[in-house]
Order: C-alpha cells, then structure tokens, then sequence
C-alpha cells in the first residue's frame, strides 16, 4: 500500500508540474492579453496542487483563494479595459527581440548555475532542507503558524517590501485605466456637483389620464 500512495503521488506530481510548465509557456507565448491571464489562472491551479502534495494546504488555499480568486481576475479586467492595439503591439515586437533575448538568456544562465549547484553541492539541499531554528524549537505546529513565526519575524522587512512593490503596481493599473483617451467618455465629479438644480431637474405637470 506505501508503495501504491507513492506511485499515485509520483504521477499526480508529473501531472501538475506538466501542466504548470505548458500553462506558463502559454501565459508568454500567447498573442492574445486575455488568453494569457486565463492560462496563467491554469498555472495557479496546477502550482496549488503542488502545494497540496508537499502538505502545505494553507499555501494551496492562498493560491486558490487570493490569487486565481482576485489578483487574475483584477489582471483579466485591466487587460480588457486597457483597449490595446494589437497591431501596434505586433508591430513593436522586433525592435525589442533583443532586449527580450538578452533578459531570457541572462535568466536561463541564473538558473543554469541554481540547477548545477544542488548537482555539485549536495551540502546545500541539506541545509535547505533542515527546518528553520524558529519551526525547530517551537515543537510541533501547524504549517500555517510555522510559515507565520517565519514571515513576521525573519522576513519582516521583505514581506513589507514585497507589500510596496505590489502597491506601486495597483496604482500603476488605475493610472493606465484612468487616462484620457479620445472618443471615451469619463465621469466628471466635481461638475455633476456644481451643476445648478435648474440644468438637471425639470418639473412637469401631467394631466389625469394623460401620458408624459
């Protein structure tokens, strides 16, 4: 039976990572803004169920919840009110293939180097895999209080960083969907406020069985 639970966790493992690969091949390929939020909803899923096989549910929920739950859906809205020219958008594509090229080759050598080093210091996966001295000396506890004690207290700071980063990038969206555009009309609220009682309301006297 332990051998059984092992295959089945081996292939659902296989499966996941399968497809979290394919989805987020999809999220960068896809010509299509729209197209891509939707495959990068996919590639949540799938990396939630890679939470759940290491038994870190909280994790798994989170994904679920916060982000295929509200940070996609808030990127699915964005991309559909950004009215994005996609011929410009096609036509802007050669003059930043190399810029593109030389990032994707600077992360393909970064992770090159991660891969050889687990390869050539195995000394490193065993240290990464040793529990924090906080999970250590705090006994047994749940994976939601272990990943708490360690966010808030060794991470504090970058947690917070990683807050402002996001903050900069929630204002940088309702900036693109408040600019001004030709032929879009936006909400004025300080002149439907000064607008005199006279331009906005008229009182009619109907007659009894009369229409208006």
């Amino acid at each position: 039976m332990p051998e059984a639970g092992l295959v089945v966790s081996g292939l659902a493992f296989y499966l996941f990572a399968g497809w979290l690969l394919a989805a987020g091949v999809m999220v960068v390929t896809a010509r299509n803004p729209v197209h891509s939020v939707l495959f990068l909803i996919l590639a949540f899923f799938n990396a939630a169920g890679l939470f759940l096989l290491l038994g870190a549910e909280f994790l798994a929920m989170i994904l679920v919840v916060v982000y295929v739950g509200a940070v996609a859906v808030l990127f699915l809205f964005v991309v559909m009110m950004l009215n994005i020219n996609f011929v410009i958008l096609r036509e802007g594509f050669l003059q930043y293939l190399p810029v593109g090229g030389l990032v994707g080759l600077i992360l393909l050598v970064e992770l090159a180097l991660v891969s050889g080093g687990w390869a050539f210091a195995p000394e490193v996966a065993a240290a990464a895999g040793t529990p924090s001295t906080l999970i250590a000396t705090s006994g047994v506890m749940t994976n939601t209080r272990a990943l708490g004690d360690v966010l808030y207290t060794q991470y504090f700071y970058l947690f917070q960083a990683a807050g402002l980063v996001l903050l900069v990038a929630m204002i940088g969206a309702i900036v693109l969907t408040h600019r001004s555009r030709p032929g879009v009309r936006k909400q004025d609220i300080s002149r439907q406020v000064s607008q005199p009682r006279k331009d906005s309301v008229e009182i009619r006297k109907v007659p009894i069985g009369g229409g208006v």
